[in-house]
């Protein structure tokens, strides 16, 4: 790893420990109190933040600055949310210093503002001098160039801005230094500020002294930084910050979160473990829902320069159908609602949509189509549909993207096998005829037709529904492997030219065939490997029933091919080498959802402790769990597998085989 990437992962390293924000404002943070990444105003792009620092220098003892986030430097943590909030508490302790520091970060409901609480108190016998530093290097709109940063005396605060983008940092309290610039860094280090004033730099720090700490005595300092689209607009946040007490404004973040919990259907059953990881996912899941247009997220990005994923921080299809029918369950059907409108704006011309996109609908980087992204958002449509009430005013509003959608999927069949074209799989890996795209158009097209049926359409209602049944009828003629027990992943599978040799040489068949500019492609008739998705078959989308006997024998193929042998837990599919090819808790819950359906109800309970046993410290659900430690291994938060932990919950509840205690 070369020393600039060292840096980076120094600064941003891929695990997190928790998520705050008001969902416009979202940042990323340390289990040390460390803030790595901040969005705003929306919580996919742009990330704003390069690094920022809290340190204390303790009276006149030797050595300059201690940072908070720093254990080589003697400080101990304890972290945790505060309970029914999305604000992230600290405590941090010394091993030398006679000192505590609670630490609370939040942004405030409705303002582009992040508060950072910090309680200080003397554990020790004597009096206590001390002076506060806070470093914040901006990155701002992902650009290591450009920024400008500058003291403003009048509001007593230091100001970092780059074109449309400026953020404010102060305190009620009055600084006692300041530095712009040049030398920041090390300067904070040695606990003495320059007074620079302005510099076409990055970073700066600000100072605060507080003396006279009597033993046994807390003192609170707030630190707000503030965003706007010019200096005035987070010059006037902070005014805002400023004009309430710290208190006042914790107290109406805890209000809004409770109001925000009190709307939702509380956690059936009365078991506090489930009901404790239900609340924090929900907590999770709305802070992954953009508050301006409702795209919901697949996680908070922790690989910007794509050094080991293609990024999260982007809104799939799939996984948002996942993510609303949570929402519906849980009686958060607006959230839903609100990304439902927003879909529909992200769609391509021709009625399809691409595989993933940015706040704002427009296409972001990907790997090329994914039928089931488009075909999955149809189907969740019809979903909330049925759960709102059946409400004629949503038909409205979505038809016009439904009947063009309907329209592509339609016409995206491939007339010899009669399943949906070659398309990008649900893992954006590989070019095939997945089964499980099948399945998920086979949900769209039957969720359009039952539309059309409320439009009163019944023509293109027959239609949709003939040819979905086609399809399921294709799956059942076409992709059984009987040698596996399990239905195909894929047919006409795209593949390299030395593993299409490879392959036939074993005795697999396949087809070399013309492509655009003399090109060839290599395409394996079967791709047999037994993957996780497989289940999508029967659930959600149901186009094989539960009780299928291939369905059954399907499913026990996975549990025994892809159960994790050190830790428990499923993998996604045979030979899965992505992170290391680790289990993952969204495909463990997804044999639990099936598992419920067929009334296996000890295997459904036995998965959802799974997600319960894995959570992180701050009690979140990744989206890997490593092989070989059971500890947490990427992404954190995946708000699908949140998702389906609210789902699994619901199904067992909703058949009275929910734990309670």
């Amino acid at each position: 790893m070369n020393d600039q990437m060292q840096q980076h992962l120094r600064k941003k390293p891929y695990l997190v420990d928790a998520i705050a924000g008001n969902s416009a404002m979202l940042v990323s943070l340390g289990s040390t109190g460390r803030l790595y990444r901040l969005w705003w105003p929306h919580i996919d792009y742009p990330q704003h933040v390069d690094e920022i620092r809290t340190g204390l220098k303790i009276g006149s003892t030797p050595g300059g600055v201690t940072w908070f986030d720093d254990p080589a430097e003697g400080w101990a943590h304890a972290a945790s949310y505060v309970p029914g909030t999305n604000a992230y508490r600290v405590v941090s302790t010394h091993s030398t210093f006679p000192v505590e520091v609670e630490q609370t970060d939040f942004a405030i409901p409705g303002q582009s503002i992040m508060a950072r609480g910090y309680r200080i108190t003397n554990t020790g016998h004597d009096p206590l001098k001390l002076d506060f530093f806070h470093y914040g290097s901006f990155r701002i709109m992902e650009n290591e160039l450009y920024m400008t940063t500058e003291f403003y005396g009048d509001h007593d605060a230091l100001l970092h801005f780059r074109h449309q983008y400026a953020f404010a940092v102060g305190s009620t309290a009055i600084c006692s230094g300041y530095q712009a610039g040049q030398g920041a860094w090390k300067q904070s280090c040695e606990g003495a500020l320059n007074g620079s004033r302005i510099d076409m730099k990055p970073d700066g720090s600000v100072q605060w002294t507080i003396t006279d700490i009597e033993p046994g005595q807390s003192v609170v300092l707030p630190v707000y930084i503030a965003a706007g689209h010019s200096r005035k607009e987070a010059l006037e946040a902070l005014e805002t910050a400023k004009s309430k007490t710290y208190d006042d404004w914790f107290n109406d973040m805890v209000a809004y979160w409770a109001d925000y919990l009190s709307a939702a259907a509380p956690c059936p059953g009365g078991n506090e473990r489930i009901s404790a990881l239900y609340e924090r996912s929900l907590l999770a899941m709305k802070l992954m829902a953009d508050e301006a247009t409702g795209t919901i997220v697949a996680a908070p990005e922790f690989d910007e320069t794509f050094s080991r994923c293609g990024g999260y921080a982007y809104s799939w299809g799939r996984d948002a159908a996942f993510v609303t029918t949570a929402f519906n369950k849980a009686g958060l059907g607006a959230l839903t609602e609100k990304f439902y409108d927003w879909a529909i704006t992200a769609q391509e011309p021709d009625g399809s949509w691409q595989q993933r996109h940015y706040h704002d609908g427009s296409l972001a980087p990907h790997w090329g189509l994914q039928i089931d992204e488009g075909s999955s958002l149809i189907w969740g449509m019809w979903e909330y549909y049925l759960h709102s009430g059946e409400r004629p005013e949503f038909v409205e509003r979505m038809w016009p993207s439904i009947e063009k959608g309907a329209a592509f999927l339609a016409k995206f069949i491939d007339p010899e096998t009669g399943l949906p074209l070659p398309s990008m799989d649900l893992w954006e890996e590989r070019l095939a005829e997945h089964t499980y795209s099948a399945a998920a158009v086979f949900g769209g097209l039957s969720a359009a037709a039952s539309f059309a049926r409320r439009k009163g359409n019944n023509g293109l209602a027959d239609q949709w529904e003939t040819l979905a049944q086609r399809i399921a009828a294709s799956i059942e003629e076409h992709c059984w492997n009987e040698d596996k027990g399990a239905y195909y992943r894929g047919l006409k599978l795209n593949v390299s030219p030395w593993d299409y040799e490879a392959s036939v040489a074993g005795g697999a068949r396949g087809t070399v065939k013309p492509r655009d500019k003399s090109y060839q492609s290599f395409v394996l008739d079967y791709d047999s490997i037994v993957d996780i998705s497989l289940l999508g078959l029967a659930v959600p989308f149901g186009a094989v029933p539960v009780d299928n006997p291939r369905m059954t024998r399907t499913a026990d193929a996975i549990e025994a091919l892809l159960t994790s042998p050190k830790v428990g837990g499923i993998k996604r599919y045979e030979n899965d080498t992505y992170i290391g090819g680790n289990p993952w808790i969204l495909t463990t819950l997804w044999l639990g959802h099936y598992r419920t359906l067929q009334g296996r109800y000890d295997e459904a309970r036995r998965h959802l402790e799974y997600a319960l046993e894995h959570t992180t410290p701050s009690g979140l659900l990744p989206e890997q769990v490593d092989r070989e430690t059971g500890e947490t291994a990427w992404v954190v938060p995946l708000t699908w597998s949140h998702a389906m932990f609210v789902l699994a919950v619901h199904m067992l509840a909703e058949r009275g085989e929910l734990p309670t205690n």
